[in-house]
């Protein structure tokens, strides 16, 4: 008997904890195509294939995990998951996802009660977090720590309104916003990182988060 391709085809239509996760996680690192043929497919892509699985799992898609190796030197592996789905193209669309996206994209209209798992899933995609020592030599050579956080997007728009809502429904202050890169980045210094932690891992009862990113924040709350 052949085994049939299913996925929630209604998963993007009502927003909820999970769609707003992965609503998130492909606003950084999903794409959509239409080919030749006139078929319709959603991918979703990450060096993590822990989140890949936990994305699949919520959209109940029975569908394999790829896996390739980028021709780029010093590129680790990527993982991807395909649907083929009209109806899910058309209801991202809605949301404001295009094709080549990455210069284009808006914030979609979200209610803030789920505001925090769209930015938790745009975080592991887009997201980045560092912890770094230094040595305070007005203070006798003492080592300190500092932890920095924030996003990358090439849409400057994007990150102005996620900025926005930030600092409406939390206690985020300020942040810098730049460009760098080929890309626009907007990250946050030690008290709105400990800020942006909270809101952002305050409800994970779905365990829809990349374990690697939130333990460097946990790592900076033992070390300091």
């Amino acid at each position: 008997m052949p085994i049939y391709k299913t996925k929630n085809e209604n998963f993007f239509k009502k927003w909820s904890p999970e769609m707003a996760y992965v609503s998130g996680f492909f606003a950084a690192d999903g794409s959509m195509i239409k080919n030749k043929r006139g078929a319709y497919f959603i991918e979703f892509k990450s060096t993590d294939k822990e989140i890949i699985n936990k994305i699949r799992k919520t959209i109940r898609a029975n569908l394999a995990i790829g896996e390739y190796q980028p021709k780029q030197e010093n590129h680790n592996k990527r993982y991807r998951l395909q649907i083929g789905s009209k109806e899910i193209f058309k209801d991202l669309l809605k949301l404001g996802m295009t094709p080549n996206k990455s210069l284009t994209l808006k914030m979609p209209k979200i209610p803030d009660k789920y505001f925090s798992h769209f930015i938790r899933g745009y975080f592991d995609g887009d997201g980045n977090v560092s912890i770094s020592h230094y040595v305070r030599r007005a203070r006798n050579n003492k080592k300190s720590i500092t932890i920095l956080s924030g996003f990358t997007c090439g849409s400057k728009k994007f990150l102005e309104k996620l900025f926005t809502k930030l600092k409406k429904i939390t206690n985020i202050s300020s942040g810098t916003l730049y460009y760098h890169s080929k890309g626009h980045r907007l990250f946050f210094s030690v008290k709105d990182s400990l800020i942006l932690y909270k809101f952002m891992y305050a409800d994970t009862t779905n365990n829809l988060f990349l374990s690697r990113k939130k333990k460097i924040f946990e790592k900076y709350f033992k070390l300091r």
